[in-house]
């Protein structure tokens, strides 16, 4: 059994090196997380957002995320917003938090056709501790333990940016970001060893569309795909059916991974709450009991000009 435990956190050591940046099953709710340049337009309204995910549960060192996120507009043209993203692997063995502000530039283009540009720019604190970390008695494969296998406890704050493009309508919405622009290295050569990690190059496309079967009835496909280099293509898609602008519930399919179902409910008229429960269908499925997110969203209308939260783009 300690075997396959280690086994099993080996491989998602391998797979978190590869695919360091998070992604959200309600990933149509939190997208300024990964792109600068998603607005809402919504003068005098601030839009918070908090979301959590625990993936795969009841897996040893199981990876955790958190993120914040907080946007509005200046002015018909001007956006911006700061986003924290924290993560946490092994139980404190791998933590990573990142804060980063957004500013986004908005073009009116013909018939209410809508593009918008944006930055997002902060850093990246990297933190290691393997005090506590303890291989087995010897190797899975070899029966030994490598001699050149070396962990280091290191706490780094690096910078980055990152830049996107947001294409809206009142129907529909393109996206595309590179939310890190700058392959830094984690732990540089030292004592003998190479640089053990660092941050990778990632670009996300996504897009959603609303069509309305009637007036209680909403339909809402979207899909949302990541690339990132050593990794095959992340690629989720999902419906939600939204009842009445206060009820929503969706299936989503994550290619090679995974099922979830999600469920949000407007409980006021600023707040809204989700939940999504995503079913492993890897092989790590054997390893884990599925993987919980649960996420808030609140409008805060400085100006009293807004009522209700469901407005597009906030529809996604």
């Amino acid at each position: 059994m300690k075997k396959l435990v280690f086994l099993f956190y080996m491989i998602c050591c391998i797979t978190i090196s590869a695919q360091q940046d998070p992604q959200y099953t309600q990933y149509m709710y939190n997208q300024n997380v990964v792109n600068p340049a998603y607005v809402t337009n919504d003068l005098g309204v601030i839009n918070f957002g908090a979301m959590h995910r625990r993936q795969w549960v009841s897996a040893v060192g199981s990876p955790k995320s958190y993120n914040f996120f907080a946007h509005a507009p200046l002015s018909n043209k001007i956006e911006v917003g700061i986003s924290i993203v924290s993560d946490n692997i092994g139980s404190d063995v791998v933590k990573e938090n990142n804060i980063y502000a957004d500013f986004a530039y908005i073009l009116k283009l013909a018939d209410g056709h809508k593009l918008s540009l944006g930055l997002k720019a902060g850093f990246t604190n990297f933190n290691t501790d393997f005090t506590n970390f303890r291989f087995p008695d010897e190797d899975i494969i070899t029966g030994v333990i490598p001699s050149d296998l070396a962990f280091v406890n290191q706490n780094t704050t690096l910078p980055n940016f990152g830049t996107g493009a947001f294409y809206f309508t009142d129907q529909y919405y393109v996206g595309v970001a590179i939310p890190n622009l700058l392959r830094s290295k984690h732990i540089e050569e030292r004592n003998g060893i190479n640089s053990l990690g660092g941050e990778e190059i990632h670009v996300f496309i996504n897009g959603g569309y609303v069509f309305k079967l009637n007036s209680k009835l909403k339909l809402k496909p979207s899909f949302m795909m990541k690339a990132v280099k050593g990794s095959p293509i992340v690629l989720d898609s999902s419906v939600n059916v939204l009842f009445n602008d206060r009820f929503e519930g969706g299936l989503s399919y994550r290619l090679s991974d995974s099922f979830s179902a999600m469920f949000n409910v407007r409980a006021f008229d600023s707040l809204r709450i989700g939940y999504a429960f995503d079913f492993t269908t890897s092989n790590l499925s054997n390893f884990n009991s599925g993987t919980h997110e649960v996420m808030l969203l609140f409008d805060f209308d400085t100006l009293g000009l807004q009522k209700g939260y469901d407005k597009s783009p906030r529809f996604f």
